[in-house]
């Protein structure tokens, strides 16, 4: 049987976006409470009844998450331009080596915007 699991990790964290033309305010500091689907998939080993145990997931999370709370985005390698896109790939580049089953990340960075990324091969519904 074919699964895909779900495991949701929350921080919080200031950024501001140099992407951004000036005076948008996006290229302005400001927060948001990020929530972070991490999902895997794969079929069901027989006779284990289960994919992957969630407390693993969740063990796998811990030090990234630690590494996000409470920080502003821009001073940590590799965000230095933390769009919901860079924070979802910059997520993946970490988790893939730990969860070989990783099959998308989705980056909630309000409760109506969100950016789902499922690898460096992804290139979306036509790819």
């Amino acid at each position: 049987m074919f699964v895909r699991l779900s495991k949701t990790i929350d921080f919080e964290a200031a950024h501001w976006l140099p992407c951004f033309p000036e005076g948008h305010k996006c290229r302005r500091m400001h927060g948001h409470s990020f929530r972070v689907d991490i999902v895997v998939a794969g079929e069901i080993p027989d006779g284990r009844h289960y994919l992957v145990d969630y407390g693993d997931i969740k063990a796998v999370l811990r030090p990234i998450t630690e590494q996000l709370d409470h920080y502003c985005l821009n001073d940590i390698a590799g965000l230095e331009n933390p769009t919901s896109e860079m924070i979802a790939a910059w997520l993946w580049d970490r988790l893939a080596p730990d969860l070989p089953l990783l099959d998308e990340i989705i980056v909630h960075e309000t409760c109506t915007s969100r950016c789902a990324y499922r690898g460096p091969d992804d290139r979306g519904p036509a790819g």
